[in-house]
């Protein structure tokens, strides 16, 4: 359970990390392009630290318990996501592009935490 905390939450930071130099990165063209891009970024960080509180909340169970809270966590992650996507896009009327490009970085930055935990071993 520990090394999936640390896991979780060094994912969370990765995402982040990333989901800020890609508003920076926007924040060059202008400022709307960043906020989009920091909304985008910011949704997939926000659902990947609720679905790694529900997923490891509690004390360890049962396999069943265990699956149940992986997928409970996992809907409301991209709940969150498609949520706040949504309200971007039709409500704000933020650039669709930036906040496209900062939630597809921020989720594809989740695959560098897998490429980095695998040096040490085989």
């Amino acid at each position: 359970m520990a090394a999936g905390r640390r896991l979780a939450l060094r994912a969370v930071t990765l995402q982040a990390i990333v989901a800020t130099v890609v508003a920076l990165g926007f924040w060059l063209v202008d400022g709307a392009s960043a906020l989009a891009a920091a909304t985008g970024g910011g949704a997939v960080v926000a659902g990947s630290a609720l679905f790694a509180s529900r997923s490891f909340a509690g004390p360890p169970q049962g396999a069943g318990i265990a699956l149940a809270r992986l997928l409970l966590g996992l809907l409301l992650k991209w709940c969150v996501v498609l949520g706040t996507l949504y309200i971007a896009l039709a409500r704000l009327h933020l650039p669709s592009l930036p906040l496209l490009v900062g939630a597809v970085v921020a989720t594809l930055a989740f695959l560098l935490i897998g490429k980095s935990s695998n040096k040490g071993g085989m």
